[in-house]
C-alpha cells in the first residue's frame, strides 16, 4: 500500500527561533494545527514526525510544504509545487500606494530597513595603477556579513589584492582577462565567477584595450580592500577548481524563474554562495531571507520593492538586502532580467519565508 502524500500546510517555510538543548517534533504530514510542529494529527496516516534537537540557539526556516529533501528544514522545494511560487500584482491597490523613489542623479538610493540600490555607472572610483574601484556594500552601510567592491581594469596588471578578511568571491561583468590566485593562472571572462581562499591573494591581468569590469565580494564586512606588495604562493591545493561559468545543465528551476549556483563550497567558499539567474516578466510575492544578499543586475530592467518604497533598476545597479527584510523584485523587460547574487551566510538562494 502506498504511503499517503503529506498535505501542504503552507508553501513557504516557517521562521522559527530554536533553543539549544530543546527537542522539536516537526510535522511531516501537514495536518497539525500547531505548524510547523506535530500535534498528533498524523495518527493513522503512516507519516511520522521528525525529531530535531537544537545543539545551539539558532534561527531556522522549517519546511511548510512537507516535501523538502532536508527535513525538517526548508530546501526551496515549495517553489516548484503547484502554487508554491506566488506572484504579486504590481498594479494592486496596495502596491500602487507604495512610493516610487527616483534616482535624481544619486549613486545610492535608500529604500527602507537598511536596503538600498547602488549605481556603478554613477560611482566615484579611486584609482590604483590600472585598476579603479569603489565600495558598494560594507559595514559603513549596515552590512554585517559581507562587503562588495566594484572595479574597472584598464590594460595592464592590477595591484595584488589580499584576502585578509576571509574568502573572496569575484564576478567578471565584462571583459576577458587572466586571473592570478596566489601564483596560479586562470582564464577569466565575462559572466564567470571565482573564489579566493582566506590568506590568498589575487590580481587581474588585462591584455586587451577594452576595460574589464568586475565585482569583488568579501566573506566578512570589511571597510576596504587590502593590498599586498608581492603575490604570495600559498595556493590552497585542496580546492584546485576556483572558477565557474554559466552551464545550462546546472540550472535549477524556480517556477518560471531559474538560477545556477556558480561559486560554493566546491570552490572553497565556506560562508558565501554566488548564483546567477533569470527573472521573466513578473513580480515575485513579497518574502524574506535569513541571509544577507547582494544582487547585481546584469541585463534588463526592473523594479525593487520593499514594504514602504520602490525604485527602478537596470544593468549595473546593485541591490543590498539586509537579513529578514521583506522585499520583492519585478522584471519589466520582455527579454527578462539577468541577475547575479551573493548570499552570506547561506548556500541556497531559493529558501524564503
Amino acid at each position: 500500500m502506498d504511503s499517503p502524500l503529506p498535505k501542504i500546510a503552507q508553501s513557504k517555510g516557517y521562521y522559527c527561533e530554536l533553543k539549544a538543548g530543546r527537542r522539536y517534533l516537526w510535522c511531516s504530514c501537514g495536518r497539525s494545527a500547531n505548524q510547523p510542529f506535530c500535534d498528533g494529527s498524523h495518527a493513522g496516516t503512516g507519516l511520522l514526525p521528525v525529531l530535531y534537537e537544537a545543539s545551539a540557539d539558532e534561527e531556522a526556516i522549517l519546511c511548510g510544504c512537507k516535501h523538502t529533501g532536508t527535513r525538517p528544514f526548508c530546501d526551496g522545494t515549495h517553489n516548484n509545487l503547484p502554487g508554491g511560487y506566488a506572484e504579486d500584482d504590481p498594479e494592486s491597490e496596495i502596491n500602487r500606494a507604495v512610493p516610487l523613489v527616483t534616482r535624481d542623479g544619486e549613486r545610492k538610493i535608500p529604500l527602507d530597513g537598511g536596503c538600498y540600490v547602488f549605481s556603478t555607472a554613477r560611482a566615484e572610483l579611486t584609482r590604483k595603477g590600472p585598476m579603479a574601484f569603489c565600495p558598494v556594500i560594507g559595514p559603513w552601510a549596515g552590512a554585517q556579513f559581507q562587503s562588495q567592491f566594484y572595479a574597472e581594469m584598464a590594460t595592464g596588471s592590477s595591484p595584488v589584492v589580499y584576502a585578509a578578511g576571509g574568502e573572496m568571491i569575484l564576478f567578471m561583468m565584462a571583459g576577458e582577462c587572466d586571473l592570478e590566485i596566489s601564483g596560479r593562472q586562470f582564464p577569466f571572462r565575462a559572466r564567470t565567477g571565482a573564489c579566493i581562499r582566506p590568506q590568498e591573494a589575487f590580481r587581474v591581468h588585462n591584455p586587451a584595450d577594452e576595460t574589464a569590469k568586475l565585482f569583488i565580494s568579501t566573506g566578512s564586512a570589511v571597510a576596504g580592500l587590502t593590498f599586498s606588495g608581492a603575490m604570495p604562493t600559498n595556493f590552497d591545493e585542496r580546492y584546485p577548481n576556483r572558477r565557474a561559468e554559466i552551464d545550462p545543465v546546472q540550472r535549477q528551476k524556480m517556477a518560471a524563474r531559474f538560477f545556477q549556483i556558480l561559486i560554493n563550497r566546491e570552490h572553497g567558499a565556506t560562508g558565501m554562495t554566488q548564483f546567477i539567474g533569470n527573472i521573466p516578466q513578473s513580480k515575485a510575492e513579497p518574502h524574506r531571507h535569513l541571509y544577507e544578499e547582494a544582487l547585481i543586475f546584469l541585463e534588463g530592467d526592473g523594479v525593487v520593492w520593499t514594504e514602504r518604497a520602490r525604485t527602478a533598476v537596470s544593468a549595473g545597479d546593485v541591490l543590498f538586502l539586509p537579513r529578514k527584510l521583506t522585499h520583492s523584485v519585478q522584471c519589466t523587460s520582455e527579454g527578462g532580467l539577468d541577475v547575479v547574487g551573493v548570499i552570506c551566510p547561506g548556500d541556497n538562494p531559493s529558501i524564503s519565508y
